[in-house]
């Protein structure tokens, strides 16, 4: 079986990484395809919006980062999204201190994933907002990038800053990485920047750019509080349907590009 190992990141915070990543967690499983999220934000977010209480955690990721004893069926959690997780707490952000002291300290997510005894179809990375020690270990894991961002001014200068990093990453640890797509999320039409921004991303990287927007939608904000997906908590509502559109835009990228290779 195929597996995609996405990184899902922006630099920039607030551009919705973390609903997406759970959102599309919990629309690619409706499915039937095995999908794991992992939490890398120190914050816990993608954690708690998932239903797991990241307080109460005996192991979490950062214990599966420093300890090669640690397995992976210790850390794993299932959620009522219909996908598994591994989760995260502050304690991620001694796993970043701690990762420096490792030999081959970017490859130690990636490590523990093949550990895992699930054969995953899809595996969503929810990445911290900075180009850290923990991103580099996501994206050295992953086969590919997808990145959340708001159609504003300042969010073209931070992909900028991004896309260098990527390809530092391709040239010393990741050749096979690719950006998967652009997102477009908090979309609001009606606002000139945002169709001006639209258009420069449509402009500069074409088909690279997800066809799919994410609007800005109130249930996606109160969906976290209720421990669910949106996808869940209120499955038709816009922000909602948005994410499985975006689901199965991602399904039909990846089967296309897959029988593109073996083909070749």
């Amino acid at each position: 079986m195929t597996q995609d190992v996405i990184a899902i990141t922006n630099q920039k915070g607030g551009v919705g990484k973390t609903t997406t990543s759970i959102n599309l967690a919990a629309a690619l499983a409706k499915f039937g395809d095995p999908v794991l999220l992992v939490d890398l934000d120190p914050q816990g977010n993608a954690t708690t919006g998932s239903g797991v209480d990241k307080r109460a955690l005996s192991l979490t990721l950062c214990d599966a980062l420093l300890d090669a004893r640690v397995t992976f069926p210790e850390v794993v959690q299932t959620t009522a999204g219909g996908f598994d997780l591994l989760p995260a707490n502050g304690d991620l952000v001694a796993a970043e201190v701690g990762l420096l002291d490792k030999p081959a300290r970017e490859r130690q997510l990636k490590r523990f994933l093949e550990g895992s005894p699930t054969a995953y179809r899809w595996i969503l990375i929810d990445c911290p907002p900075a180009l850290s020690l923990l991103t580099v270990n996501a994206l050295v894991a992953a086969t590919g990038v997808l990145i959340p961002m708001q159609c504003e001014f300042y969010a073209l200068e931070g992909l900028s800053a991004l896309l260098e990093t990527l390809e530092g990453v391709r040239d010393h640890s990741n050749p096979g990485l690719n950006i998967l797509g652009l997102l477009r999320t908090m979309y609001d039409p009606r606002n000139g920047l945002t169709r001006d921004v639209s258009r420069q991303l449509l402009a500069h990287f074409g088909d690279r750019v997800f066809r799919t927007v994410i609007p800005r939608n109130i249930r996606l904000a109160e969906a976290p509080s209720h421990g669910l997906p949106a996808v869940a908590y209120d499955r038709l509502s816009r922000g909602a349907v948005a994410y499985e559109a975006l689901a199965q835009e991602l399904r039909r990228r990846q089967d296309a590009g897959s029988k593109e290779t073996k083909a070749s």
